[in-house]
């Protein structure tokens, strides 16, 4: 595996690490009511986040790798951003015919800092470049405005709602779809996704 590292203006994208730190931080965001209020899953306990980070280990070790959860850390945190602690989690879910899914979450604290802008960009150009895909897709819940201004100022475009998307809390919840091409995209908007080389030490709503 070449652990993926993704590097913005202020923000860092890694591997999670099998450590309490990351499991806590993870449970910082995912076991948060308000920060999961538009993710499709009840919040989490710890031990919850702790199996999740496991999957997205395993995941990052398969053959043919189809799924990146990763870390998103603040690069003023350390003075290595894999020594920093997450404050978010970011997700791309590939499919066939080149394209993929986007997701993303933060640490409720973090919010009105611009950072999901940043994340959202930063998977793009990892998406369109490295991972050469053609399509990204991202689905937010119809009343999260916040998220679907991030991707429409990402150029991502409206394709529809779609109805009775996630059931949770007893309730059906719509959706809207939204997507960007890659010819859509213009490379290097200003971040660096470079995957990390070989050796390099590792220690909007379809997140796990």
């Amino acid at each position: 595996m070449v652990p993926v590292r993704l590097t913005g203006p202020r923000l860092a994208i890694r591997e999670f690490h099998h450590t309490p730190g990351d499991v806590d931080a993870l449970h910082a965001i995912f076991g948060d009511p308000e920060a999961t209020r538009y993710l499709p899953f009840e919040p989490r306990d710890r031990e919850d986040c702790a199996d999740q980070v496991e999957q997205y280990l395993e995941e990052a070790l398969q053959d043919e790798r189809t799924v990146y959860r990763l870390a998103v850390t603040r690069r003023t945190d350390a003075d290595d951003p894999a020594d920093a602690t997450p404050i978010g989690n970011a997700a791309l879910t590939l499919g066939g015919h080149r394209s993929a899914l986007l997701g993303y979450a933060l640490r409720a604290d973090t919010w009105g800092n611009g950072y999901a802008g940043e994340i959202t960009s930063l998977l793009c150009d990892f998406a369109f470049g490295p991972l050469g895909l053609h399509r990204l897709a991202a689905r937010v819940d119809v009343d999260h405005d916040a998220s679907a201004r991030v991707l429409t100022r990402a150029g991502f475009r409206l394709e529809g709602r779609v109805r009775h998307d996630v059931h949770l809390r007893g309730a059906w919840h719509d959706s809207f779809q939204y997507s960007l091409l890659q010819d859509e995209w213009p490379p290097g908007r200003g971040v660096n996704p470079t995957p990390a080389p070989a050796g390099s030490r590792m220690s909007g709503r379809p997140l796990p």
